[in-house]
């Protein structure tokens, strides 16, 4: 996403909400492809579970060192709040993968249907968490959208007087 760059013409800003639009485009085929394979999880064995369950693990964490590096690299033009918040997800994860290896070595009957219990109502929650990300990124495009209006608006007006 380009957003924090100055723009020369209008062609260029156009161009970047096309690639915000497009990462929209692509966060919903990816909520799409999630839910397809939990659906699809409630048959299979435990031995297939455990090779998606460690594939989703692999994968997330690759998007987690993603989005680490991003938001490194761009710490000077990101908002500091959104800083801190790829931070405190880091220890986020980090808490809840903990907490889940944890949960996997215990054996005892009980301790693990309340561990089962336990996990639903998480992913419960992250699906609730994602879907109010989902709704804070629509509100951050379209807001990026007002703003680079009132600038171009701004500089139309600005070049308007001057003649």
């Amino acid at each position: 996403m380009q957003l924090l760059n100055l723009f020369d013409d209008e062609a260029q800003a156009e161009e970047v909400e096309m690639a915000v639009s497009d990462q929209l485009t692509k966060l919903a085929a990816r909520a799409k492809e999630a839910e397809d394979r939990a659906a699809a999880a409630q048959g299979k064995a435990s031995a297939d579970l455990e090779k998606d369950v460690e594939a989703a693990r692999t994968s997330a964490q690759k998007q987690a060192d993603k989005l680490r590096a991003t938001a490194e690299a761009k710490k000077g033009k990101l908002s500091a709040w959104w800083y801190d918040v790829q931070r405190s997800w880091d220890e986020h994860i980090e808490s809840i993968r903990s907490d889940i290896e944890t949960r996997r070595a215990e054996h005892d009957l009980e301790r693990a249907q309340t561990n089962a219990d336990n996990a639903e109502d998480d992913a419960a929650f992250a699906v609730d968490y994602a879907y109010a990300a989902i709704e804070e990124a629509e509100y951050a495009v379209l807001d990026a959208s007002l703003a680079r209006t009132h600038a171009d608006e701004l500089a139309t007006a600005s070049t308007s007087s001057r003649t």
